[in-house]
C-alpha cells in the first residue's frame, strides 16, 4: 500500500503546487509572511483558480495548465501593484525560538497523523470512493478535460444541467490531472490528501494563534490536535464523498482567522504599518476568503459569518459602552449592520438550496451527549479531547476576549443538535436548509471550535501544573508547559491511531456502520466492472452512447473511459420513457415500446449489464438492464467476470 502512494510523489507535488503556489505569489505581494502567508495561500489559490475558470469559460479560453499559469501570473502582477499601496512590510518582531519549534513540531505531528489516517482509509491512490456523490464529482472532472471549461457556470453541464455550481475543487483537481497526466481518481485523491493533510492543519494552527493573541504554544498544540477528531477531516472523506464541502471547511480556519486578527493588526501587530492600511488589508483578505468559500461550498459562508458576528459582537459591545459618544454610536451602527447582513445572508443561502433532505435521527438527550463527548453522528466518543474542550470552555468563559469562541462553539453545537433531534419542518428548512439539514455536515463543523478550545484547555492545565511543580514562571513556564502538552497529546493520538487506525462510516438513518472502507468496498463498482468500463475505448467506437442502471456503478464509466456513458450520476432520469427501459430494456427484440424509449435518450447502441441493482437507500432495482444473455436483439461485445457489455441490435435503423 505505501509503495503505491510513494509512487505518486510527482502527483502529490503537483497537488501541493496547485493548492499553495498561486496564493503564495499573491499573499507575499500583500505583505503576508510566516504562518499567516502559508495558511492563507490555499484560500488565495482557490479563489484565483476558481475565478480564472469562470473568466476563461466566459471568454472561451480553454482550461489548461498553460492558460492557468498565465492567469496566475497576471493576478500575481495585480497583487504586486496592490501591494505598493500597502507600503513597506512591517519588520518581523523577534520570536522565541523554543515556541516556534513547538509550532513546527505540532504542524509536523498533525500533518503526519492526518495523512496516515487518510492513506489507511483510502488504501490505494487509484481507489474510487464508492459513494453516490463521487459519481458526479469524478465525472465532472472528465467533463472539464473534455470540454476545456472548469467554470462554476458550466460544470453542471456534465449531467445536462445549467446555472451555478461551486466548482473550485474541480478546478484544482482538474489542473492536477492535466499537469501530472495522472488518472482522474489519483488526481482527486491527491488534491484531497493535500486539503486534509496540509491545508487544514496549517489553517487551524494560524486560527488558534490568532484566537489566543499570538501564542505559538497553543497554535502548535492545536496543529497536532487537528488530527484528533474524526468528524473532520476524515468524516467528509467518507460521507458523500463531499469534496467541495471538505475544501470549504479546510479553508474555514484561515478565513476566520482574518477576522480575529483584525484588531491585533490594527494595533500594530500586522504585516503592514498603519491602522488604515491594516484595515484595507483585512477587508481585502475577508472578501477573498468569502469568495473562496462561495466558490467552494456556499454554506460555509454562513459558518464563517457565525465566527465573524460572534467575534465582532463580543469585541464591539464593551468598547461601545466604554467610549460612548460618536465612536460608540459608530460601533453600534456597524454591529447592527453586521447582524443585518448576517441574517440576510442566512435567508438567501437557505432559500437558494433545495431544502432539508434529512430527518432527525437522535433523541434530544443523546444528541446533547453527542456534542459534549464529540460523538456526533454515532462516531465513537472522543473522551480525551472532550475533557480538554470542557476545560477550554471554562477558560474561554472566564476570559472576556475568548467568550466569542465559546459562543461560536455553542452555535455550532445547537445547529448539530437541531439537525439530529428536532423534526419541526420550519426549523429544518429555514434554519438548517443551507446545509440540507445534513447532520454529517454539522458534525464536521465542530472541530473548528473544539480543536482550539481543547488546545487552550491542555495548555492551561499544563501551565498550572508547571507553576505548582517547578519554579518556572512566565514565558519559560508556558514554553515548558507547551512542550509537555504537545508530547502528551501526541502520545495519546498515536496510541489511538495504533489501536483504531480506521473508523467505519456510520449510517445514522439505518443505525449501523459500514463493514469496510468506502474506497475498498465492491458492492457499488466491482473490480470486474471497473475493468470493463476502462476498456470501453477499445470495445466501443468514438461517440457511442452506453446506457445502464446508474446505481450499479456503471455511471463511473464516463470518468473511467471518456465514452458517453449515460446517466452520468447515480440517480436515474425521471419519466415514463426511462421506466420502460428500467423494467424491460431486455425485451427490445420483441417490444417496440423499448426502441421508442431508447430514442428519447439518444438511441444508445450499447448497454452494460451489471446486474439488476439493489433496493437499498440510494440504489435502484432495474431488471430491464440485466439478463441480456439469450435475449433477441442483443450481441455480446465484452465481458469481465459477471459484468458484460452488449450491442443493441434490435433498434438498428
Amino acid at each position: 500500500m505505501i509503495s503505491e502512494w510513494i509512487g505518486q510523489w510527482l502527483v502529490l507535488l503537483t497537488a501541493l503546487a496547485v493548492a499553495f503556489v498561486p496564493g503564495l505569489l499573491v499573499g507575499a505581494r500583500l505583505r503576508l509572511r510566516g504562518l499567516a502567508l502559508w495558511a492563507l495561500a490555499p484560500v488565495g489559490s482557490t479563489l484565483v483558480i476558481a475565478v480564472l475558470a469562470v473568466v476563461f469559460g466566459a471568454l472561451r479560453i480553454p482550461w489548461s495548465p498553460l492558460w492557468a499559469v498565465v492567469g496566475c501570473l497576471v493576478v500575481a502582477a495585480l497583487g504586486w501593484l496592490a501591494g505598493i499601496g500597502l507600503g513597506p512590510r512591517r519588520p518581523r518582531p523577534p520570536r522565541d525560538r523554543r515556541r516556534s519549534w513547538l509550532l513546527i513540531a505540532g504542524l509536523a505531528i498533525g500533518i503526519a497523523l492526518t495523512i496516515a489516517r487518510f492513506v489507511v482509509y483510502v488504501h490505494d491512490p487509484r481507489a474510487i470512493s464508492q459513494t453516490n456523490d463521487a459519481v458526479f464529482h469524478l465525472n465532472a472532472l472528465r467533463y472539464i478535460l473534455d470540454t476545456g471549461s472548469a467554470s462554476s457556470l458550466h460544470v453542471s453541464g456534465v449531467i445536462g444541467g445549467s446555472g451555478f455550481y461551486p466548482a473550485a475543487w474541480h478546478g484544482l483537481a482538474s489542473l492536477v490531472a492535466m499537469i501530472s497526466g495522472c488518472q482522474i481518481p489519483v488526481a482527486a485523491n491527491m488534491i484531497t490528501l493535500v486539503i486534509v493533510g496540509a491545508v487544514w492543519p496549517v489553517g487551524m494552527a494560524w486560527f488558534a494563534r490568532e484566537v489566543t493573541g499570538g501564542s505559538d504554544v497553543v497554535a502548535g498544540v492545536a496543529a497536532a490536535l487537528s488530527a484528533a477528531l474524526w468528524a473532520f477531516p476524515m468524516l467528509m472523506v467518507e460521507w458523500g464523498v463531499l469534496y467541495p464541502y471538505t475544501l470549504s471547511l479546510a479553508l474555514l480556519p484561515a478565513a476566520a482567522a482574518v477576522v480575529v486578527a483584525a484588531p491585533r493588526w490594527a494595533a500594530g501587530a500586522g504585516p503592514v504599518t498603519g491602522t488604515a492600511r491594516s484595515a484595507v488589508l483585512t477587508v481585502v483578505l475577508s472578501i477573498a476568503s468569502v469568495g473562496a468559500l462561495a466558490l467552494s461550498q456556499p454554506a460555509s459562508i454562513l459558518s464563517w459569518a457565525v465566527v465573524a458576528v460572534a467575534f465582532f459582537t463580543w469585541w464591539a459591545v464593551p468598547r461601545a459602552r466604554g467610549r460612548g459618544g460618536r465612536r460608540g454610536a459608530v460601533l453600534i451602527a456597524s454591529l447592527l449592520a453586521a447582524w443585518l447582513a448576517f441574517v440576510l445572508a442566512w435567508v438567501v443561502l437557505t432559500r437558494s438550496t433545495t431544502g432539508a433532505h434529512w430527518p432527525p435521527f437522535r433523541g434530544k438527550l443523546r444528541a446533547a451527549l453527542d456534542v459534549v463527548w464529540n460523538g456526533q453522528v454515532m462516531l465513537p466518543a472522543a473522551v480525551g479531547v472532550s475533557i480538554l474542550m470542557v476545560i477550554g470552555l471554562v477558560v474561554a468563559v472566564r476570559r472576556p476576549r475568548l467568550r466569542w469562541l465559546a459562543t461560536t462553539w455553542l452555535v455550532f453545537s445547537l445547529l448539530y443538535y437541531a439537525s439530529a433531534a428536532i423534526g419541526q419542518p420550519l426549523v429544518r428548512r429555514y434554519l438548517l436548509g443551507a446545509w440540507y439539514a445534513d447532520p454529517y455536515r454539522f458534525a464536521a463543523l465542530a472541530p473548528l471550535t473544539v480543536v482550539p478550545l481543547a488546545a487552550i484547555g491542555v495548555v492551561a492545565v499544563a501551565t498550572w501544573a508547571v507553576g505548582i511543580l517547578s519554579r518556572r514562571r512566565g514565558r519559560a513556564a508556558l514554553a515548558f508547559a507547551g512542550a509537555w502538552s504537545l508530547a502528551g497529546v501526541t502520545v495519546l493520538m498515536v496510541v489511538a491511531f495504533a489501536v483504531r487506525p480506521m473508523i467505519m462510516m456510520p449510517n445514522v438513518t439505518e443505525d449501523r456502520f459500514d463493514s469496510t472502507s468506502r474506497y475498498t468496498m465492491t458492492d457499488f463498482l466491482s473490480p470486474d466492472e471497473r475493468v470493463l468500463l476502462e476498456r470501453l475505448p477499445k470495445t466501443t467506437p468514438p461517440g457511442a452512447r452506453v446506457i445502464g442502471n446508474p446505481s450499479t456503478g456503471m455511471a463511473f464509466g464516463y470518468m473511467l473511459s471518456g465514452r458517453d456513458v449515460y446517466p452520468r450520476t447515480w440517480q436515474p432520469p425521471q419519466g415514463a420513457q426511462w421506466a420502460v427501459l428500467a423494467a424491460g430494456l431486455r425485451d427490445a427484440g420483441t417490444d417496440p415500446a423499448v426502441c421508442t424509449a431508447l430514442a428519447a435518450f439518444g438511441s444508445p447502441r450499447y448497454v452494460v449489464d451489471f446486474g439488476p441493482g439493489e433496493a437499498t437507500p440510494g440504489r435502484y432495482v432495474m431488471p430491464g438492464f440485466s439478463g441480456l444473455a439469450g435475449q433477441p436483439g442483443f450481441e455480446l461485445v465484452d465481458h469481465e467476470g459477471d459484468a458484460s457489455l452488449w450491442r443493441i441490435t434490435a433498434c438498428a435503423t
